[in-house]
């Protein structure tokens, strides 16, 4: 989706950018529900009640209700960054200085014809120092701040918020309306309940189960299957008493469900979440599998 140089004190290295997750989300047409035709959005001027061309659009900023700055093309253009085609490492930092917050989105660095050896040189020094580096690159017309670190035998390059851009947890008001103190007869429950549940992580554990439903329907009804739904089925509250109650209950829940895995497991011979049903299979040509994201901090 990109092709650049990434440069490190006087070193560049020639690079290609791929996207390293691919959205699944499921879109559908707006249509007319009489006929089916599509429905078409149109820019249309309030004060004159008529269609206009997309030539006569600009863009303006609301400083006041009802008043703009219009911002002209050509002045856009004379204030996108220059760097257009580089990705400038700024410094090298320790992963756990970096709150998770500021990830946003995972690409592939790659080299790109005659850069093979020094983008091996920079992904070993990396990996040997243990560091991650921090850059800035111009990725639709937006400059963007990036994090770029080792996975296994490629760079990551993940972009960033600003540190402007993330809502300070003071606005959070509810988190200091009220005076909690908690007893250590709760915390030592909450921790069994914690440690009841942990398991390692596994990636494929965890499925969009509402995507794969929709798909599965939207290939019955394709296939001219009449398709009959129930009722949703919603999840009841645990009723409790108390705080102390429902951790109790809760931890007697989570030994029964476990309960019910071992008795499926020793009928079947595997883990009920490898034996999950796959997902319908589409005609259409389907995106690559996400990746994980890179290793981030928990600060």
């Amino acid at each position: 989706m990109w092709k650049g140089t990434l440069t490190f004190g006087l070193v560049s290295v020639p690079v290609k950018l791929y996207t390293a997750v691919s959205e699944r989300s499921v879109r559908f047409h707006q249509l007319h529900a009489t006929d089916h035709a599509r429905i078409v959005q149109k820019r249309f001027c309030a004060a004159e009640e008529e269609e206009v061309p997309f030539s006569e659009v600009v863009k303006g900023y609301e400083i006041a209700p009802g008043r703009h700055v219009v911002i002209e093309a050509e002045e856009f253009a004379s204030l996108e960054p220059a760097f257009t085609r580089t990705i400038e490492i700024e410094d090298f930092v320790q992963m756990e200085e970096i709150d998770s917050i500021l990830f946003d989105r995972p690409y592939y660095l790659v080299p790109n014809r005659g850069g093979a050896r020094s983008y091996r040189l920079l992904l070993q020094a990396m990996r040997d120092t243990d560091k991650v580096a921090i850059g800035r690159v111009v990725l639709r017309s937006r400059q963007q701040l990036v994090a770029i670190h080792p996975r296994d035998d490629v760079l990551v390059m993940t972009t960033m918020n600003f540190g402007d851009e993330v809502v300070p947890i003071s606005e959070l008001h509810e988190l200091h309306e009220d005076k909690v103190e908690l007893s250590d007869n709760e915390l030592e429950i909450a921790h069994r309940l914690v440690d009841s549940i942990a398991r390692p992580f596994d990636p494929a554990n965890y499925r969009d189960t509402y995507r794969e439903a929709l798909l599965d329907l939207i290939d019955r009804k394709a296939s001219g299957e009449q398709v009959v739904l129930e009722p949703p089925t919603r999840d009841q509250p645990l009723e409790a008493p108390d705080l102390m109650s429902a951790l109790e209950a809760s931890i007697e829940q989570v030994r029964a469900r476990r309960a019910r895995e071992e008795e499926v497991l020793d009928v079947n011979g595997a883990p009920p979440d490898k034996r999950a049903k796959a997902p319908a299979k589409r005609k259409t040509k389907q995106p690559p599998r996400a990746t994980k994201q890179p290793q981030r901090s928990t600060k």
